[in-house]
């Protein structure tokens, strides 16, 4: 790690992130190195605290960044500072780019802009069919797709793209501390398959404040972001007011109207948002080249799903919905298959991708 770097995660740690106070620090200088080679008088009329002014050119900001870089390093996670190679070049062009991101997993996935899907902890069975759906198919095409990690709408659009490609979870703590703790499997195949990012130094403890921080970095590094359910006043709904602020492009998936989870998109929708139904939807919101690389990419899987089931299993399929899961006992009504007939067949429509088995045997078609 060279000097600059490491001048960078002392800035960082020292201002805690791209802060007003931060910012007039490299005004002052310019380059972020010759901050830490100032004399105290060379920070007069900045407004900067005592302390933070003293850390600074006694060395101990270096220090702190050492100590802290020690611990990256012996977690094999990779330093990617504002200005240095793999940084994502999307993300720099916000407003309050993050000087540092430290990442777990391939930084290459961080290249090219992403997609953003995000939406509520507690989304209805439609909510999580949609967004697994929309995440393989974009994630299919070569789309990386984007999310926080939390439950619900962000989890499985996570599991929807390693399906079929890859995903980036961004934190609202440090890479070190999971959250939600039941997503820490989620997080670790993350990792292996595309890439896990946070700002916040090792050992951050998942702070209420720290979400609404780390939601600009969702929006930053992609190209638009899509809200799959959510009430009016919901994390989702701040993430979409920073995307719109970062000129991103904002979309949302209708919902029923008399459900408190489509209050949000919908109400994103009347205000302007491009309505989502398919990917081939998100993709004719995107500027070019990528709008274009997406939809050339109609493959062939697409006209042979449908040739690839057998006729029971065709039959079968039409008796779920995107909407709502449906218990195996009213299924094997339904269809006068037995239940060991069913699980079979489920078993198959659930390796073709076409069906998800959710909690207490109920299965649901995805989109």
């Amino acid at each position: 790690m060279d000097d600059r770097a490491l001048c960078w995660l002392a800035l960082h740690l020292q201002f805690r992130g791209p802060s007003a106070a931060a910012r007039r620090v490299l005004g002052r200088f310019g380059r972020v190195e010759d901050a830490f080679r100032a004399a105290p008088a060379d920070f007069d009329g900045l407004r900067l605290d005592r302390g933070a002014v003293e850390a600074v050119v006694s060395g101990r900001a270096l220090e702190r960044a050492r100590s802290e870089l020690e611990k990256i390093e012996r977690k094999a996670y990779t330093l990617l500072t504002f200005d240095g190679p793999g940084y994502p070049g999307y993300l720099r062009e916000i407003f309050d780019p993050p000087f540092v991101l430290t990442c777990e997993g391939d930084a290459e996935a961080l290249r090219n802009p992403a997609v953003a899907i995000v939406g509520a902890r507690r989304p209805s069975p439609y909510g999580r069919a949609v967004a697994e759906r929309l995440a393989a198919d974009l994630a299919g095409r070569g789309c990386v797709v984007a999310s926080g990690l939390a439950a619900g709408i962000d989890a499985c659009a996570h599991r929807g793209a390693l399906r079929e490609g890859r995903t980036v979870a961004v934190l609202g703590s440090g890479l070190d501390v999971p959250y939600p703790w039941e997503n820490r499997a989620l997080q670790r195949e993350i990792a292996g398959r595309g890439a896990v990012v946070s700002e916040f130094p090792l050992g951050t403890p998942p702070l209420a404040e720290n979400f609404p921080v780390r939601n600009r970095i969702i929006s930053g590094l992609s190209l638009a972001l899509v809200v799959v359910e959510g009430a009016l006043k919901s994390g989702s709904l701040i993430t979409a007011k920073l995307a719109l602020s970062q000129d991103r492009e904002v979309m949302a998936v209708p919902g029923n109207v008399t459900s408190p989870l489509s209050a949000g998109p919908n109400g994103l929708i009347k205000d302007g948002a491009r309505p989502v139904g398919s990917w081939e939807d998100v993709a004719e919101g995107l500027p070019s080249p990528w709008r274009e690389g997406l939809l050339a990419r109609r493959d062939a899987k697409e006209e042979n799903n449908g040739a690839s089931l057998s006729p029971d299993e065709r039959r079968l399929l039409g008796e779920l919905a995107v909407d709502e899961a449906r218990p195996i006992d009213e299924l094997a009504e339904a269809t006068g298959l037995s239940v060991s007939a069913l699980l079979a067949l489920l078993l198959g429509l659930e390796l073709k991708g076409a069906v998800v088995q959710r909690p207490g045997k109920e299965f649901q078609r995805r989109m």
